[in-house]
């Protein structure tokens, strides 16, 4: 056991290197979804959205793909229950746009249009970008889904993308 004066002496030290670090910007606030697999489907994995200069930053790591390009977007409901997902409703679009490519500007797609995740032959995809037509403030309470096929990003409503193979509600981790 340490001496009684060590600790005191050391506890300030302590705190005042914790408040350092939090200012230092050194611990990022950010909002997560456990994707979770649909009913016969293996899809997993975690997506976070971080507030950053410019938009929203969406890095995701998902597993249990087939190899190839798998639709992916924030959903209108933060709900994951039914068997297929079909309870997130559809693509977040609080604009009111078309369904759009995810470099498409405001007003020309879906804020929940995020494109296609990739994944390699190990059925393993990444996907890290900012987002500059995503809201920071508007995603806790939505969810998250991927898609079975690509995205064509031209297709109405959604982009053509088949089924919902894995959903995650979006909240504070």
């Amino acid at each position: 056991m340490a001496p009684q004066g060590f600790r005191v002496r050391v506890a300030p030290l302590l705190a005042a290197a914790a408040i350092g670090w939090l200012a230092a910007g050194c611990v990022s606030t950010y909002l997560k979804a456990d994707v979770a697999p649909t009913q016969g489907n293996s899809a997993r994995g975690e997506v976070r959205f971080y507030k950053v200069d410019g938009g929203v930053r969406v890095a995701a790591k998902i597993g249990g793909l087939s190899p190839g390009k798998h639709g992916f977007h924030v959903h209108e409901k933060g709900d994951c229950s039914a068997p297929d997902a079909s309870s997130a409703g559809g693509h977040f679009n609080p604009d009111g746009a078309p369904h759009g490519a995810p470099t498409a500007p405001r007003g020309a797609r879906h804020a929940g249009d995020l494109g296609n995740l990739e994944a390699g032959p190990d059925g393993m995809a990444r996907y890290d970008r900012v987002d500059p037509v995503l809201d920071y403030g508007q995603l806790a309470g939505l969810s998250v889904l991927v898609h079975a096929g690509e995205d064509d990003y031209v297709s109405q409503p959604a982009g053509n993308s088949g089924a919902r193979i894995g959903c995650g509600v979006i909240g504070k981790p």
